[in-house]
């Protein structure tokens, strides 16, 4: 192994153990010691790659956002209907928040109100949200009437980051079968029963025949 690639695999070691500290103590709480102690590195060695703790978690964060935009684009590829593609990228984003530490004290940090970075993932779901709807009003899959998709995009933000903050006392708020009861509940206000009778709310990969596309 060459230094470089050691220097690169001591980084992500320690981008990985800080996201268990951030996770379990939160910023404010968590220790550098208990980070480089954790990634199993001296505290020189943590601060040959980051300056201080602000280093540390901006690095967190934006591997949390890289690996959230990246699920977000393998689920767009799949391009079934806008809606479907709206409930199958809130599953793949839950799976990664479950499943991935860095992902979640990434996501975390990010929506943290104590910090203000460039990077805002709350946003970003948002923005992800409002072209989906704009997609599905392009593609005449909204009801007549619903109102504006302004709000549509407010409530559906509000639900999901919801779930993600409930979660931090008990996983099942984000299990599948909890964002599968969430779009049990949306799409029927959002669609006509023509289009609601060819959508998943579990996710177009439950569907028989299709393939589970991959994540992270």
């Amino acid at each position: 192994m060459t230094k470089q690639e050691r220097a690169a695999r001591t980084r992500d070691t320690l981008i990985r153990s800080a996201a268990r500290e951030f996770d379990q103590h939160g910023y404010a709480l968590a220790k550098l010691s208990a980070i480089s102690s954790g990634a199993g590195v001296s505290p020189g060695a943590l601060h040959f790659h980051f300056e201080n703790k602000a280093a540390v978690a901006a690095a967190v964060e934006g591997e949390a956002s890289t690996a959230l935009r990246r699920t977000a684009r393998i689920v767009y590829r799949e391009r079934s209907n806008a809606l479907q593609n709206l409930a199958d990228t809130s599953h793949a984003l839950a799976q990664l928040l479950r499943e991935d530490i860095v992902v979640r004290a990434g996501f975390r940090l990010s929506c943290s109100s104590g910090r203000r970075t460039d990077l805002n993932l709350r946003q970003e779901w948002q923005s992800c949200v409002q072209q989906r709807l704009a997609e599905a009003a392009d593609e005449g899959l909204l009801a007549a009437g619903i109102g504006r998709r302004q709000d549509l995009a407010s409530t559906i933000v509000a639900a999901t980051i919801g779930l993600e903050a409930l979660c931090r006392d008990n996983g099942e708020w984000l299990s599948p079968g909890t964002i599968t009861g969430l779009w049990r509940t949306l799409l029927p206000m959002l669609t006509g029963a023509d289009t609601l009778a060819g959508l998943e709310p579990a996710g177009s990969q439950t569907a028989p025949g299709r393939a589970h596309a991959p994540v992270g």
